[in-house]
């Protein structure tokens, strides 16, 4: 046995931890059971009792900012969402996360990670249709557009391997709209 593999074998390689983060809407700090909560919720409880768990979260009281903040660590006019994911004049209101900022998902492929998301993105700007009736024969079916938002707002675009989920904000799993 030679010197490397001694060092190797009394000195193994630390594992690398598996990253779970869970976010919820219209959920409360308070509503699961590991932080206090009279909702019995074992399997979180697990999860949180055997990591870390956050204490002190920015919340910005709507979906599409905090989820901005959780997925780039930055306050969301930073990130390049201030509002919701429409446009509008002024960079922290670009309505998807900015170029400039990194999401934890392509900080980790860095470091070799592989990374997958399951459930509402609702970070990217939306297509919406140009009238009111455009954008209700859309919604319904009856019109087919090329594209529900810019590719390159993706999550697979912005460093996750996969992902299952919708993109929008307000719809539900048993729409194909998104």
């Amino acid at each position: 046995m030679d010197h490397h593999q001694a060092e190797t074998k009394a000195n193994p390689a630390p594992q690398r931890p598996n990253i779970i983060l869970i976010m919820a809407d219209d959920l409360g700090y308070s509503d699961v059971g590991c932080y206090g909560g009279e909702v019995k919720t074992p399997n979180i409880d697990f999860l949180a009792n055997n990591g870390i768990r956050f204490k002190q979260f920015y919340n910005t009281s709507r979906c599409c900012p905090t989820r901005a903040s959780l997925l780039t660590g930055l306050y969301n006019h930073q990130a390049g969402i201030g509002k919701m994911t429409d446009a509008e004049d002024g960079p922290g209101y670009l309505g998807h996360i900015t170029d400039n900022a990194v999401t934890i998902a392509e900080v980790l492929k860095t470091a070799g990670y592989n990374t997958a998301m399951a459930g509402k993105w609702h970070v990217s700007n939306t297509e919406g249709r140009p009238t009111a009736k455009e954008q209700l024969e859309w919604l319904n079916h009856h019109k087919e557009y090329p594209e529900f938002s810019p590719i390159a707002q993706y999550p697979t675009s912005r460093g996750f391997d996969k992902y299952f989920g919708t993109i929008w904000g307000v719809v539900d799993f048993l729409t194909h709209l998104v």
